[in-house]
């Protein structure tokens, strides 16, 4: 019961800072949350280590839990990291493809364009991220869609504090363009487009200058 329970406050806490509900740097009280959760602190702290163990959250002794505020030289390594795994699964994802998963990965598309359209911020925000980890998922990779997963929620951070403007409408395309690349089975194609996708989000970000997010 209690790990589930600590599951339960994980995942919350995870998709609020994805979510950009929590801000790089807030301070999270044990306390509060243990009251929102209705729960002991005891649980509240077993489920920040883990946060932190994801790097989501920062632990410092003798002032708490803040969410952590990943540095320039982090962000570059985080998509340094997606490039090479996401590399590999693109071209795992083309020898085991069938028709269903490439419409499961085009009626994906197709909520990320009506969250864009909507205006829909957060849910764009979960569901640009989310294509990169049903890939794996639709592998049957629990463990590749669970890394990913991990580096997405930090990716999210990341864009928090070092995204210029938005980049989510050419996201959809490019993930459009993969996709078709991967019904025809071009690896080549599918690769390129791939890595230039995840270099495009990189470059969306003013990797020189964070933004302010203590307003």
């Amino acid at each position: 019961m209690d790990s589930t329970t600590t599951g339960f406050i994980v995942e919350a806490l995870t998709r609020s800072i994805v979510e950009h509900r929590l801000q790089p740097g807030a301070k999270l009280s044990e306390q509060k949350l243990a009251d929102q959760f209705g729960v002991s602190r005891t649980l509240v702290r077993q489920a920040l280590f883990q946060l932190s163990q994801n790097r989501l959250i920062r632990m410092e002794p003798a002032r708490g839990a803040f969410v952590a505020a990943p540095s320039v030289a982090e962000a570059q390594q985080v998509f340094a990291v997606r490039r090479m795994l996401e590399a590999g699964m693109t071209r795992e994802f083309i020898q085991c493809a069938t028709p269903a998963h490439i419409e499961a990965l085009k009626d994906h598309i197709q909520q990320e364009r009506v969250a864009v359209q909507r205006g829909d911020v957060p849910g764009r925000t979960v569901l640009l991220g989310d294509f990169h980890v049903r890939m794996a998922q639709l592998m049957g990779n629990t463990v590749l869609a669970q890394m990913l997963n991990d580096l997405i929620s930090r990716c999210a951070l990341i864009t928090l504090m070092y995204q210029s403007s938005s980049a989510a409408e050419h996201s959809v395309e490019e993930h459009s363009g993969i996709v078709q690349a991967l019904q025809a089975k071009d690896e080549a194609r599918a690769l390129a487009l791939m890595d230039a996708h995840l270099r495009h989000v990189e470059e969306t970000l003013t990797l020189s200058q964070p933004l302010d997010t203590t307003a």
